[in-house]
């Protein structure tokens, strides 16, 4: 039910709401229709299923999230999903469920995630193009590993999208004094928790807005009528609630290597004994930085835009937060459209579409695992040559 146009049963029905909220059933989350193509270790690929017409474009698109974040979070809800968005436009959807680390993981390098897990996803997404690459984002830290891997291993990535993903870590931020101060003593926290805990994570996260909690509750009691609303907040509460732990070696590195000596910028970084330098990426890349994120800073994001060699090559600066402008409702009036647009243009190779002025934005369980369903081209798609 949305909107109530009588005060007196706007607050009847927002009482109620309240005293049901314990027992109100919790949103599906992660809903849309999707197979596992590929598992290992902890992690897998999933491909989403393709809509009834069949794909409408041959590059398939891999959506990296966050390492220490579940991958729903852009397949939040019916409505709400940035991957339903994209399946229904013809695009050919992958994405790296992370899955859940355990004890026997605390020694997995940075290397072993970077290089090669988002390596096979990647070369097992580009088997269904003829062109043998796919397009490649990266979503907050998926956007970093992201980056990294395309810096040294250019070959099967058609174009690159940094969403919300911090390139440039010596920015003055809260994480960054956090990490390089005396205190924080890297070695022992590693050592002794093998997998650092997703809590020392969140509360790091949290004090970089103390005042969210209250922020939220207060929100949630002008807004509790709204049934509407009170399910996407419980989605979002859903995911927000349900992290990762971090491998201890792979902590190690990020941490040392990029918070504390921004090795990336500084073309020092190596993966698999290769050094990636920014400036060997000349695909099409696209950098998405939000006016309000207090995660990720606008310069940390744009930095991937000034060191790359593409000519073809945009920053967009769209209002929102870092995660509700990724996932509200607006998105699929702004950002949805034109990330949609961009991997539509790079389909063949074809010139970067325009990007206008931005339009402003607001600020489960994984689906049932069977065995793939074949997805084809359209009879249009299937008849043109690949792109050399």
């Amino acid at each position: 039910m949305g909107a109530v146009d009588d005060p007196g049963a706007r607050e009847t029905r927002r009482w109620r709401n309240l005293i049901g909220l314990v027992s109100r059933p919790r949103p599906v989350v992660g809903a849309t229709p999707a197979d596992a193509v590929h598992h290992e270790n902890k992690w897998r690929l999933l491909r989403y299923r393709a809509r009834p017409e069949g794909l409408a474009y041959e590059t398939p698109v891999v959506l990296v999230p966050s390492l220490i974040n579940r991958h729903y979070v852009l397949d939040l809800q019916p409505g709400r999903s940035f991957v339903e968005f994209l399946v229904a436009r013809g695009h050919d959807v992958f994405i790296v469920d992370w899955g859940t680390p355990g004890d026997e993981d605390r020694y997995l390098s940075f290397d072993a995630i970077c290089e090669g897990y988002i390596g096979r996803a990647l070369r097992v997404a580009a088997q269904h193009s003829r062109r043998n690459k796919a397009h490649l984002l990266g979503y907050c830290l998926g956007g970093t590993l992201a980056a990294i891997y395309t810096a040294a291993h250019p070959e099967r990535v058609a174009s690159l999208t940094g969403l919300a993903a911090p390139v440039a870590f010596h920015d003055g931020g809260m994480l960054t004094q956090w990490t390089n101060t005396p205190t924080f003593d890297l070695d022992a926290l590693c050592s002794a928790t093998g997998l650092v805990p997703w809590q020392v994570m969140q509360g790091a996260f949290q004090m970089l807005r103390p005042t969210l909690p209250l922020s939220k509750a207060a929100h949630l009691l002008d807004r509790a009528w709204d049934d509407e609303f009170l399910d996407g907040y419980l989605a979002l509460e859903t995911w927000g609630n349900d992290n990762v732990s971090f491998p201890g070696e792979a902590y190690r590195r990020y941490i040392d290597a990029l918070y504390r000596g921004d090795d990336l910028v500084a073309g020092r970084f190596t993966l698999g004994g290769r050094r990636c330098r920014l400036e060997a990426i000349t695909c099409p890349t696209l950098a998405v930085s939000f006016a309000h994120d207090n995660i990720v800073s606008q310069t940390s994001v744009a930095q991937l835009i000034e060191k790359i060699a593409s000519p073809d090559k945009t920053l967009l600066t769209l209002s929102g937060g870092h995660v509700g402008a990724v996932v509200s409702r607006k998105a699929s009036e702004g950002l949805w459209p034109r990330l949609a647009a961009w991997w539509a243009a790079h389909d063949h190779d074809a010139p970067a579409p325009a990007v206008t002025s931005p339009a402003p934005a607001v600020t489960s369980p994984a689906p049932a695992v069977t065995a793939p369903a074949p997805a084809t081209l359209p009879k249009a798609a299937r008849r043109r040559k690949p792109a050399r």
